[in-house]
């Protein structure tokens, strides 16, 4: 099963910050997921929220600061003292940490809430300098975001992201060409996502992070999961495959 590290290793340092993907480089698991926004001088920043007020010591929006206005600001300390200094990463930054490394890298473009005008050709711009275009995934909440990028770049994978399920997987398929589905837990076992899973389509889960969890989703074939813990996930997907 797929490992990736949520917003970098999570639970033991700051979210989505250089300190927790360079801690999540050194795993042997799949890869790492990550959260982009747009700043008011159209830079992309990795961050999950459209504020930095949790995940920082400043308040505000991304959008109505600059760069160097966001790297003003800690984002460390308010995890735990020791990553006092720690600042707002660039896309290209982190990219060029996993230049290195076999990781893959999925994207979330944070549209969802508001629209970033241009953000698409952006993120693809940056993933293209960084020559990392075999070696990414596109997701988003915002899926008519998902359908721009699968038409700015059909040969990337690109994912929907759905909190809850659908209906008709199959159907909603055939509106843009997706070529996996991200779910919530609580979603992964409604008829619509097992029959994508029986059709081969790729079925990533979020975010997982209990024992119990990854039993279910072991037997239901789910293909990859994101997690905050993804040492103590890799034991346990170990410790069943020695059953």
């Amino acid at each position: 099963m797929q490992i990736f590290a949520h917003r970098g290793y999570s639970s033991k340092y700051p979210e989505n910050t250089m300190a927790a993907f360079k801690a999540a480089a050194k795993l042997d698991i799949t890869g790492v997921e990550l959260d982009v926004h747009l700043t008011k001088d159209r830079e992309v920043v990795v961050i999950h929220d459209e504020k930095i007020n949790r995940t920082s010591n400043g308040k505000g929006y991304v959008k109505d600061m600059t760069l160097k206005e966001l790297r003003k600001f800690d984002f460390g300390s308010w995890f735990h003292p020791k990553f006092l200094g720690e600042k707002i990463p660039t896309l290209a930054e982190v990219l060029d940490l996993f230049k290195g490394t076999r990781h893959l890298i999925n994207i979330e473009l944070k549209s969802d809430k508001f629209v970033y005008a241009g953000l698409e050709e952006l993120v693809l711009k940056e993933v293209e300098n960084a020559g990392l275009k075999d070696r990414v995934i596109f997701s988003s909440f915002d899926h008519e975001a998902v359908k721009r990028m699968a038409g700015l770049a059909p040969e990337i994978e690109n994912a929907p992201i759905f909190p809850y399920s659908i209906l008709n997987m199959k159907w909603y398929r055939t509106l843009f060409p997706a070529k996996a589905l991200h779910v919530a837990y609580r979603a992964v076992a409604r008829r619509p996502v097992l029959e994508a899973i029986r059709e081969g389509i790729p079925v990533r889960v979020y975010t997982i992070n209990k024992k119990e969890q990854v039993d279910v989703l072991r037997n239901l074939g789910v293909e990859g999961i994101f997690t905050d813990c993804p040492e103590e996930i890799k034991g346990m997907l170990k410790q069943a495959a020695l059953r």
